[in-house]
């Protein structure tokens, strides 16, 4: 579980999150949503320990986040866009970040055969398409199997087979009981993943439930035009 406490977070005189309470379940996948500059990219470095909250406690597992550099060894992220040293090969990669954990992972090989990199394990990074690199990130993501996830548009520059591979490894891990947060701007994608929806505006939580629940309040059956009725400040 990933607990949030009066989370409060301003860079100079820009408040950015405002007293955030929040609970992240295990087997369950909350879709982080909001309008650009809402907090959102914020709210998941605080989880992951990138940006220290100014107030507040953030808890993963009953145990605090802050100056816990443990805490980040439970969470598996997968952002937009990762940043590989171009100079590796996806196989050296794997191999650096086991070192450096000093840990072997037996799930690396499935992974790999999973997200069908296979062919392009003894490639420069440099050379590989974008999708390619985010097959990469997935393995990594997964790869020490955390009771956390934090997915930052993790389908972003796959192709439809490598995206529904994906999306069925996170249904999987969610079934497994693993605390999974979601970031994405494809609604179909969190129509199709999501249990819930924590939508944040100006820094503030101003809904957090199902889908079903969104639906209700705004009255429109289509998630995508439900988040645009909270956008415009018509759901709230």
């Amino acid at each position: 579980m990933v607990n949030l406490q009066q989370v409060s977070k301003s860079f100079g005189k820009l408040e950015v999150l405002k007293g955030l309470n929040a609970t992240f379940e295990e087997g369950k996948i909350t879709a982080v949503v909001g309008p650009n500059a809402s907090g959102k990219t914020t709210l998941m470095k605080s989880i992951l320990g990138l940006v220290l909250a100014d107030d507040g406690q953030i808890q993963i597992d009953g145990e605090t986040a802050f100056h816990n550099p443990l805490s980040r060894s439970k969470i598996g992220y997968m952002p937009q866009k990762a940043q590989f040293p171009d100079n590796l090969k996806p196989i050296e990669l794997l191999n650096w970040v086991q070192d450096l954990r000093d840990e072997k992972s037996p799930r690396l090989h499935a992974l790999i055969d999973y997200f069908q990199l296979t062919p392009h394990l003894d490639k420069p990074l440099r050379v590989l398409s974008g999708g390619t690199r985010q097959k990469v990130s997935a393995v990594l993501t997964f790869l020490f199997d955390p009771p956390v996830l934090i997915l930052d548009e993790p389908s972003a520059g796959l192709d439809p087979v490598a995206s529904s591979r994906l999306k069925d490894k996170i249904l999987e891990e969610k079934r497994r009981g693993k605390v999974i947060i979601l970031t994405s701007h494809v609604m179909s994608e969190l129509e199709e993943l999501a249990d819930e929806v924590l939508f944040l505006l100006e820094g503030k939580i101003v809904f957090k439930g199902s889908l079903d629940e969104i639906r209700k309040r705004t009255g429109e059956p289509r998630l995508e035009r439900a988040i645009a009725k909270f956008m415009e400040g018509r759901g709230l």
